[in-house]
This record gives structure tokens, C-alpha cells and sequence, in this order.
């Protein structure tokens, strides 16, 4: 229903002093047309209205809800990483962020709206620093130390992130995330088997396939045993190391690609096209 007009609304003035009374009317109007209310009688004077203040406000009420949104993720991370997923609920991340609980539900509606924003950033993430370990300048060298390269800083992000392995490899976290990792799993996978093609042009796919495979599960067998072994991570690293690089170098040899050859990116691989 059209808003009704309330019943001691003012009879519009005629004449030259009813103009004279809309003009101090209009200019007695907000910005947006409301009209300023005041519990005292009006004075003439300056307009206490700052509508570039104003315009100020929601953009500082969202820089906070970002905050707390950061607040609320990283408890939540914590919280995940001590119990599980299944074992976590929003009274434990609340409590861990140091909130009520009823200042959880003006961000996030359950435990997994959480997980999935969350998971969702680190998925992220962690495509980010695998275009970092990708970086052309890191695959244009010898094969130890690109290895070196490329490994630190996925390792770095793992020490990083520990919930990163609770939301995408525990046995309860949700669908939703699981499925996202396999995408990025699957992306990374392709990236690998084209940097191969660019060493071993001449390899049936076939072959580079099966390479890339073994490279992608020695690399997170690698990283579970480095999870497993935190106190240790540095020895573990080495470890890793030493394995892929034992068996990448009858692989690739000595041969260093061009620094200035294309460099795949880590986005998902088109279906393959029926032979």
C-alpha cells in the first residue's frame, strides 16, 4: 500500500509567501529529502550536515565487519585445528575469538558457512603460492635448486596454515571444500604434466602423465610426513627433497629450461578431447 499521508501534515501555502515557505522548506531537507528533526526551536545559521562525513560511515561500518569476519575465521582455524570439524561448534570459535555467540550469527549462519568461507580463502591461497613455487625464474634452474624453490614456499604455506590439512584432507571436513581441493588438486596436476612436456618434448604423454602423478604423491606423502613430524620439519624437508630429486633426475638430467619459455598457469585442465 502507498505510504498515506500523515493527518497534521501541512496544506501546501499559495502565493508569494507559501514559494517563500517550500524554498526554507527545501532548504531545511536533508541531502536525501529527509527533513532534519530537532527537540528545540530552529535557528538560521550554517547546516550542521556532513555529507562527505556521512558517506564516511558505511564504509567504516564495513571495514569493521571485515575485521570481525578476520577475527572470527582465524578463532576458527584454531578451533579446527585443536578438535577437528565435526567436534568444533560456533560456541567453541565465539568463545576462542574472544565474542558472543550472537555476535557469531551476524557474520555466519553454522559451523560450516564458517569452514566453507574459510576453506574457500585458503583454497586461494594456496593457488597463490603455487603460481609463487611455479614462478619462471624458479623453473628456469638446475634441478636441486629448483627444487629448493619451488618446495619452500608450498611448505612455508602448509606451516602456515595448518587448518589448510584439516579442511581439505580430514575424513569429516565438508563436501563442498573437499571437492574445491581436487579442482586446485587437479590444476596442479595438469601444470606439472605441461612443465614436463617442456622438459621432455619428445615423451609420449602417456609417460609425462605418469611422471607428473608420482611427482604430485610423493610431494604430499612428503607434506603428511612433515605434518607428522612438525618438531622435525626441517629434516623431514631434506628428506623430501633428496626423494624427488633421486627421482626426477634420470628424468630431466642436467637440461634447464629458457627462462623466457611460457610458463603454464595453475587453472584447471580443458577435458581432454575424445581420440
Amino acid at each position: 500500500m502507498p505510504e498515506q499521508e500523515p493527518q497534521n501534515a501541512r496544506p501546501q501555502n499559495e502565493g508569494p509567501q507559501g514559494a517563500e515557505a517550500q524554498g526554507a522548506e527545501a532548504r531545511s531537507a536533508g541531502p536525501h529529502g529527509e527533513h532534519a528533526q530537532s527537540d528545540g526551536p530552529q535557528t538560521d545559521g550554517p547546516q550542521t550536515e556532513h555529507p562527505q562525513t556521512d558517506a564516511k560511515k558505511p564504509r567504516r561500518r564495513q571495514a569493521r565487519g571485515e575485521r570481525r569476519v578476520a577475527q572470527l575465521l582465524q578463532a576458527a582455524a584454531s578451533v579446527f585445528c585443536r578438535t577437528g570439524y565435526s567436534a568444533a561448534s560456533t560456541n567453541a570459535i565465539a568463545r576462542e575469538a574472544g565474542v558472543s555467540p550472537g555476535t557469531l550469527y551476524q557474520f555466519f549462519p553454522n559451523k560450516e558457512a564458517i569452514a566453507l568461507e574459510l576453506g574457500g580463502r585458503l583454497l586461494e591461497d594456496w593457488r597463490a603460492s603455487n603460481g609463487q613455487a611455479l614462478a619462471p625464474e624458479n623453473i628456469a634452474l638446475p634441478l636441486s635448486e629448483m627444487l629448493d624453490a619451488v618446495i619452500d614456499p608450498l611448505l612455508d604455506f602448509k606451516t602456515a596454515n595448518p587448518a589448510f590439512h584439516v579442511l581439505m584432507h580430514g575424513p569429516d571436513a565438508p563436501g563442498e571444500l573437499t571437492a574445491g581441493f581436487e579442482t586446485v588438486h587437479g590444476a596442479v596436476l595438469a601444470q606439472i604434466e605441461q612443465l614436463l612436456a617442456l622438459y621432455l618434448p619428445d615423451t609420449p604423454g602417456t609417460e609425462r602423465a605418469r611422471v607428473a602423478n608420482t611427482v604430485l604423491a610423493l610431494f604430499k606423502a612428503g607434506l603428511d610426513l612433515i605434518a607428522a613430524h612438525e618438531d622435525e620439519r626441517e629434516a623431514y624437508s631434506a628428506e623430501l627433497k633428496k626423494v624427488l630429486f633421486r627421482y626426477l633426475d634420470p628424468v630431466i638430467g642436467d637440461k634447464v629450461l629458457d627462462p623466457t619459455a611460457p610458463v603454464p598457469t595453475a587453472s584447471p585442465a580443458p577435458p581432454s578431447s575424445p581420440s
